[in-house]
């Protein structure tokens, strides 16, 4: 159930196979709850719960990765790609305004 994501060569289509195993598996792992399962059945709950958490932060990962190289050259941005900084420094005046 422990799921290495540290490597970056997954694909999007393997991300999402594994999931849906972890789901699975975290689905079975509740049924054996609910009938009285072993210890070491409940005590998996925790971390397939933490692998999936896992892998499904290498999906935003990389989504927001991909966004970002997308709108790269683009003059306007979606608010959440945009530099958050601090607000006195966004409110700034441009080194252009400066001049």
């Amino acid at each position: 159930a422990v799921v290495s994501t540290q490597s970056g060569h997954y694909g999007r289509e393997d991300l999402l196979k594994q999931l849906d195993e972890l789901k699975n598996e975290l689905q079975t792992l509740r049924v054996a709850k609910v009938t009285g399962g072993a210890a070491a059945k409940l005590a998996k709950i925790y971390t397939v719960r933490k692998s999936v958490a896992r892998v499904l932060t290498v999906i935003n990962q990389k989504q927001k990765e991909n966004l970002r190289r997308f709108y790269r050259q683009r003059s306007h941005k979606p608010k959440d790609l945009r530099l958050k900084k601090a607000r006195a420094i966004r409110r700034a005046l441009t080194p252009y305004e400066r001049s």
